[in-house]
């Protein structure tokens, strides 16, 4: 099997369609609050395009151009006043019009509202998924799958069983190990790393039972394995308690997506090709885009939220050319109390444009390496 039929085999058309929609609707959003918080404050906006490349349709309407671009990745805007305008004699100068002539705080409005709309976008998900689904429950460990003829199955654990206690106390919401603080629900890890007596207070059907055993960690070596799958529990929630808790996953989010982006750096910096399992590129979004669409809607949901949180917090990175570059550009002028020059804004935004298009080359030749 050749490069091309691995790739093939690795999506499916209905994946496909599916990354192409979920980025589409993201980029969309992003791209229409920027042009929504220019038009606000009196900006025009010349163009607005779904897709890039190539002009596919185009109509005039309430001053802006809205265009159909042909291929479906992406969107842009272009606002008034943020590209060089030309002059007297075909000579390029710093614009003075639109959205230069806003103060700081009008362009960081317009530039910060993309990603603020794609994290809203999460967050909103996020809130609807846990209304529907419920919250997580740290302090209860929740059965999702027992391996055969393991010794959890000998133990007559089921599937779907709910441990609330480890040697009759009750699991905690959260656990300080080494200084680290963990989830509760991770403690029945601890308790099963060493030898000993142990006993695991079981609800099943709404009964509570006791399940005690004699465990010994390693056997010649090798750590032995009770042989269950599982995870946190799940409670009902209201939505403002589902909203209360979505904030807080996306706070808890961050600094992974942060470490993510560290990587990826990292590994661009020395040309790393290994397997990152935190960054994917788009043939790794398609495929697992693609292996949601098999599993469920909310499977396909979480992902959603994943890509809206990964748009919102890499646009917002102090990168030239993208909005956390502008931003810092903007901010950089209010201080010195003029803006750049227009050399200068350029020579940085040319800079910062041909690093983001290297790094996307990069994760691009990345993601393919894989099937070699």
């Amino acid at each position: 099997m050749n490069v091309l039929q691995s790739i093939a085999a690795a999506l499916t058309p209905v994946g496909l369609l599916w990354t192409l929609l979920i980025i589409g609707v993201a980029t969309f959003l992003h791209e229409l609050a920027h042009y929504a918080l220019a038009r606000w404050q009196g900006v025009p906006v010349k163009s607005f395009s779904v897709g890039m490349g190539p002009i596919l349709f185009k109509r005039p309407w309430r001053g802006t151009e809205w265009r159909l671009s042909l291929l479906p990745i992406g969107g842009y805007v272009e606002i008034d006043g943020m590209a060089p305008e030309e002059g007297p004699g075909g000579v390029y100068r710093q614009p003075t019009r639109g959205f230069a002539a806003l103060p700081a705080w009008g362009k960081v409005a317009v530039l910060l509202a993309g990603p603020l709309t794609n994290l809203v976008l999460a967050v909103g998900l996020l809130t609807l998924t846990f209304s529907a689904q419920g919250v997580p429950a740290l302090d209860e460990v929740h059965i999702r799958g027992i391996i055969p003829n393991s010794r959890a199955q000998a133990l007559g654990l089921r599937d779907g069983d709910v441990i609330t206690a480890i040697d009759n106390r009750d699991i905690p919401e959260t656990v300080t190990v080494s200084g680290q603080t963990r989830p509760g629900w991770e403690s029945i890890r601890d308790a099963l790393a060493t030898s000993g007596r142990k006993a695991f207070t079981v609800e099943r059907d709404g009964t509570a039972r006791e399940v005690a055993f004699d465990w010994r960690a390693t056997v010649n070596g090798e750590r032995q394995r009770l042989g269950i799958e599982y995870g946190p529990g799940v409670r009902p929630a209201s939505v403002p308690v589902a909203f209360v808790t979505s904030i807080q996953t996306t706070g808890e989010a961050v600094p992974q997506l942060l470490r993510a982006f560290g990587g990826l750096f990292a590994r661009f910096f020395t040309l790393d090709l290994s397997r990152d399992e935190n960054v994917s590129g788009p043939i790794g979004t398609a495929e697992i885009v693609s292996r949601a669409a098999a599993l469920s809607p909310w499977a396909l949901v979480q992902v959603a939220i994943l890509l809206n949180l990964s748009l919102a917090f890499f646009n917002l990175l102090p990168i030239p050319g993208l909005d956390g570059g502008r931003i810092l550009l903007v901010l950089i002028g209010s201080l010195r109390g003029r803006p750049l020059t227009l050399a200068q804004e350029q020579a940085i935004n040319v800079a910062g444009f041909a690093f983001v298009m290297l790094l996307m080359v990069f994760v691009v030749v990345r993601d393919v390496s894989r099937f070699f």
